[in-house]
């Protein structure tokens, strides 16, 4: 389902991530895709490389907080790449604690697909 790298086209990843549809996120990325995640051990957090082991990544997300929302978004795009800054909602299932925080995907695109997500976000500390 490849598109035209637009504005257009992160709103429309956005809406499938808020859909909470593995499938329907899946076909936005390229089979060689590679995913990079706000938390892991190494600098980069962690990373998953292919579509089987993407969609294992995002699985994991929507396992982890089942309710994740993404709101008040925006998004740029530039040649081939794309960002889109979002504050993610939800609960974490294994606390039942309450996530709120702003975040960013930068997106690297190759023939209107995704062959790089890598997100971050806000670190939360309670502490202060």
């Amino acid at each position: 389902m490849a598109q035209k790298l637009s504005v257009k086209l992160l709103k429309d990843i956005l809406a499938a991530f808020n859909s909470r549809d593995i499938d329907k996120v899946m076909i936005f990325f390229a089979e060689d895709c590679i995913l990079e995640t706000p938390r892991g051990a190494d600098r980069w957090g962690r990373r998953f490389e292919g579509a089987a082991a993407v969609r294992e990544g995002l699985q994991m997300r929507f396992t982890g907080m089942p309710d994740v929302t993404y709101t008040d978004d925006s998004h740029n795009v530039d040649g081939d790449s794309g960002m889109s800054k979002w504050t993610i909602r939800g609960t974490d299932a294994r606390t039942g604690q309450k996530v709120e925080a702003n975040g960013c995907d930068f997106f690297t695109f190759r023939n209107g697909l995704v062959v790089k997500k890598d997100s971050y976000w806000k670190i939360i500390d309670c502490n202060h």
